[in-house]
């Protein structure tokens, strides 16, 4: 048998915190890269994320915490980045060595906003990163959930089926059930679609929309994104597993849903940035609207995208959204 692989997370937001604790039920030692000097010196004095789920106690003897990129992608095998898109192409600019020898795992849900590329297509394209050594990390698995330990499940997808089950085995517990796929890009998008649905979930709550109209609304939005998977990305797949539609309605109804919360602000008469400002978290819905809406608007045959499109316009280009979804509840069935 070879040595156990290294892995580390880049990120120190709930999700990187919550995918750390559930690496260190299974590893003797996990590496974090986080850009704060506060929060790393806080979790060395007080074992506990400062910012994001605080009641989760770590051993800080379990951690190797640095605020160095390099080092830390140098120090492990398996590099799992929870960085939000708007910001993974600034940080990645600060690696310089190279990393086409190491197993890539994307957990952040969004495409890479000045490349216009999903992030493991980034990581290929930009770092020579081999597809088979990129793999993703889908839910449906809130953070908050995690840290209360509730049962929980994950779908870890790569081309390398082995290196999926390496991934799965590491962050399987009593409370995270885990499954493989090999659907990489699909996943991917799923992962970044539903955040906008869960936006416009959000929106039809704060406008007043009721039950009945959000299981519409759901309904329509995993056929949408069969559509718009089945554009970009055609193979055989069951849109109704966990990995696409579970996704999609833990994110769309949970109370702990960041974007269905800032879609619920926008349909409360919130302006976006008074809403980004008040929530002080990322809503990865926000940048996925637009990459979703001109990945579909240029391509050749365009999926059918009316949710997509009326988030774009309430968000992006300041229509009514009263008027928008009025509009938007005569195209579902």
């Amino acid at each position: 048998m070879g040595k156990p692989l290294k892995y580390a997370v880049f990120g120190s937001g709930s999700w990187a915190t919550a995918i750390v604790k559930m690496l260190c039920e299974n590893l003797n030692e996990v590496g974090w890269y986080m850009r704060s000097v506060y929060i790393k010196e806080h979790l060395i004095r007080e074992e506990h994320n400062p910012s994001y789920l605080s009641s989760v106690e770590f051993n800080i003897e379990q951690l190797k915490l640095s605020n160095d990129i390099n080092e830390m992608a140098n120090y492990a095998d398996v590099l799992i980045f929870v960085i939000p898109s708007a910001f993974i192409y600034t940080e990645l600019e600060k690696l310089n060595i190279d990393i086409t020898n190491k197993t890539i795992v994307s957990a952040i849900k969004g495409i890479v906003p000045e490349t216009g590329l999903l992030v493991g297509e980034h990581f290929n394209e930009h770092y020579k990163v081999p597809f088979e050594s990129i793999a993703v990390i889908a839910g449906p698995c809130h953070a908050e959930e995690v840290a209360l330990e509730r049962l929980s499940y994950l779908t870890i997808s790569c081309w390398d089926a082995k290196k999926a089950q390496q991934i799965a085995n590491s962050l399987s517990s009593d409370y995270i059930k885990t499954k493989i796929s090999d659907d990489v890009i699909g996943i991917e998008y799923g992962v970044m679609l539903k955040n906008i649905y869960a936006i416009a979930a959000g929106i039809a709550h704060g406008l007043g929309y009721g039950d009945n109209f959000q299981s519409i609304l759901m309904s329509n939005a995993i056929r949408e994104m069969k559509r718009f998977i089945k554009k970009v990305h055609k193979m055989k797949r069951n849109i109704n597993n966990s990995a696409y539609l579970g996704d999609l309605l833990v994110t769309g109804y949970s109370t702990f849903s960041r974007n269905r919360m800032f879609g619920n602000m926008i349909g409360k008469g919130y302006t976006v940035k008074s809403a980004q400002m008040e929530m002080n978290m990322v809503a990865e819905g926000y940048y996925a609207t637009k990459s979703a809406y001109f990945i579909n608007e240029n391509n050749d045959k365009k999926a059918e995208t009316p949710i997509i499109n009326a988030v774009y316009e309430i968000l992006y280009s300041n229509k009514n959204p009263k008027k928008v979804f009025k509009k938007l509840t005569d195209k579902l069935d």
